[in-house]
């Protein structure tokens, strides 16, 4: 996996000015649902004097809309940072609580401390800052949708890299969900090491592990 071990990717900090310090961070998570591969979450603090067009709750955009938007949201954003939590941490800890291990550690690896953070969901993340969870807010909230896009294209490229690795799964497809195409797969070749051992199906063909 082409991650540091800490599961942090970050952008250096723009220039700001005092007027500027009520920074306000938007947070959302990707890939909940798979069968393979990590979790991500990404955090984005947006510059208030600079509108980036289009953004929008990533599952409702193509890829290369996603695609360019997210070159956008890393140049003219006021800051943000991506981080994973591992197949193993998911199966050790449960998916909900990876995917706020990912999302902590997005916001903790922010260059600049976020005044209040928003969060897609229900869910908080253990932070030292005040938090708010928003319903729908990748699809509401401009901020967390910038978040979603960064955590979406991050982990799309991470499962194109994963497929290099292990190709048979056809993970540059489906992304490790469970397509018809994915469990076909399955029953064919067994589970690879970047399978979620907790999640059924795979759970269920624990004994075939052929990678």
């Amino acid at each position: 996996m082409g991650w540091p071990a800490a599961g942090i990717e970050k952008g250096k900090p723009r220039e700001v000015t005092a007027r500027e310090f009520n920074w306000v961070c938007g947070v959302d998570e990707s890939g909940r649902g798979p069968l393979a591969g990590p979790v991500f979450a990404a955090c984005v603090i947006l510059d208030p004097d600079y509108c980036i067009e289009g953004l929008a709750d990533s599952k409702t955009l193509s890829e290369a809309k996603r695609n360019s938007l997210t070159v956008a949201i890393k140049a003219h954003s006021i800051a943000w940072a991506i981080g994973f939590a591992s197949v193993k941490e998911i199966d050790r800890i449960n998916i909900l609580q990876a995917s706020l291990l990912a999302m902590k550690r997005a916001v903790e690896s922010l260059s600049l401390v976020p005044s209040r953070v928003l969060v897609d969901g229900n869910q908080k993340p253990r932070l030292r800052c005040p938090v708010t969870t928003i319903v729908r807010g990748d699809s509401l909230v401009p901020e967390i949708s910038a978040a979603s896009i960064l955590a979406k294209t991050a982990r799309d490229a991470e499962m194109v890299a994963l497929h290099q690795r292990f190709p048979r799964y056809g993970f540059d497809q489906h992304k490790g969900y469970s397509t018809e195409r994915h469990i076909a797969a399955l029953r064919t070749h067994g589970i690879s090491v970047v399978h979620r051992r907790s999640f059924a199906p795979v759970r269920e063909l624990i004994g075939t592990c052929k990678n």
